[in-house]
């Protein structure tokens, strides 16, 4: 069976590449614009659903398409990618010293011998930041990581050093909840 990751995220492919399992990239090019009305994980899990289900509606046969969607909170606030380095300073600033949510969707869609399945779901991991300088703030979105990033930041790499600890996943925070993915992939194959 064909198993297919609907993201172009690169922490998304290091997560896949655990499973050993043989997978292509198909980047989705679905419409990610908030939904009024919808609570965050509501949010998260839609928009992993319309990622996954454009790359299905693309493809044919047997196969698994599996989207992702993370989101950085704090007090019902959404931090998504930041729009330049000064809204990336400013996301960093409100995340300081504090603790936020980090939560990603996960949708993942089967075609097997004719039927069809949709698995939806969402985890969240709470993330806890020491309190960075400006110097330090600016040293890290200088270094270009920041752009790309839910948030502003990456739980991997060189911005674990403000990270004082997390209570959750580590994988959800990356953006791809893999020990859901496996559980579910183990239903499936």
């Amino acid at each position: 069976m064909k198993i297919i990751l609907a993201s172009k995220s690169p922490r998304r492919k290091e997560l896949m590449d655990m499973l050993n399992l043989k997978y292509e990239v198909i980047v989705s090019d679905a419409d990610e614009t908030l939904e009024d009305g919808l609570t965050t994980e509501e949010q998260a899990k839609r928009l992993s659903y319309i990622k996954a289900k454009t790359v299905f509606e693309e493809t044919s046969g047997d196969r698994i398409v599996i989207g992702s969607d993370t989101m950085v909170i704090k007090n019902n606030k959404i931090y998504g990618k930041p729009k330049d380095e000064e809204d990336a300073f400013k996301i960093l600033k409100e995340l300081n010293a504090a603790k936020h949510q980090v939560i990603t969707g996960l949708a993942i869609l089967v075609e097997k011998e004719g039927k069809y399945k949709e698995y939806l779901d969402y985890d969240m991991t709470e993330v806890f930041f020491k309190d960075m300088t400006d110097n330090e703030i600016k040293g890290w979105i200088s270094t270009g990581k920041a752009m790309d990033k839910a948030g502003a930041y990456a739980v991997q790499g060189e911005f674990c050093v403000f990270i004082e600890k997390i209570d959750g996943s580590y994988s959800t925070v990356m953006g791809l909840p893999i020990h859901k993915v496996y559980d579910i992939l183990k239903e499936i194959l």
